[in-house]
């Protein structure tokens, strides 16, 4: 019976080594490969630091780019949460080759200052971008994100100096109401070592786990 003892040792050390090369394997099974990686261009912005930098630089590491705001009320900090949780789950050289990036869409409230504040409450790793308008845009469009800002209100009962529900309608706006209004896309973007956008994965994947299941085969695909 030692043969079978044996057997069964040797087909238990094979199975495991099979299951640890699909935890860490070189091809995601998660998200959407793009068909035609999309090299970014080297749009003018700013990091949560105050210092100049571009869409492109990826400074020689995988970047996960989530667009949100700081005044968003539920969807971002719900998706820099999840990242925060996968970020972790990684190992620290695993870290090392990882970024995690948030480029705001409310720029005019969202300035280098207010981005690193917001970002330190879920890992001081974490980086934001911020710009001018039309820069964060052009960078929206590029990269196939919804951006459209919060519409003018329009409920004629202001004029009597308050909404239908009583209350002040320039204490709602000083609020945030019509923040809470911006519509953006969720995705989060996988851009490669060299600045060329090759995958997504949309909210629903970053929430459920299939992001944090494929990134270790991500850093070793598109990680340098």
């Amino acid at each position: 019976m030692k043969w079978l003892t044996a057997a069964l040792l040797a087909l238990a050390a094979v199975l495991g080594g099979l299951l640890l090369y699909r935890n860490v394997s070189p091809t995601p099974a998660g998200g959407t490969a793009l068909d035609n990686p999309v090299t970014l261009p080297t749009l003018r912005l700013v990091n949560d630091r105050g210092q100049a930098t571009t869409l492109n630089d990826s400074g020689g590491k995988l970047r996960l780019v989530f667009f949100g705001f700081v005044r968003c009320p539920d969807v971002c900090p719900a998706t820099l949460a999840a990242l925060k949780n996968i970020y972790a789950g990684l190992t620290p050289a695993q870290r090392e080759r990882v970024q995690v990036q948030l480029v705001t869409v409310d720029p005019a409230h969202d300035r280098p200052a207010v981005l690193r504040e917001y970002l330190d409450r879920f890992d001081p790793a974490f980086t934001g971008l911020t710009g001018d308008a039309a820069t964060i845009d052009e960078a929206a469009r590029t990269m196939f994100v919804a951006n459209v800002p919060p519409q003018p209100a329009t409920d004629h009962s202001a004029h009597l100096g308050q909404d239908s529900s009583g209350a002040d309608p320039e204490d709602e706006v000083a609020g945030g109401a019509n923040e809470a209004a911006r519509i953006h896309g969720d995705q989060v973007s996988v851009v490669d070592a060299r600045g060329r956008f090759v995958r997504v994965y949309s909210n629903g994947n970053v929430i459920e786990g299939e992001l944090g299941h494929d990134l270790p085969g991500l850093i070793q695909k598109y990680g340098s």
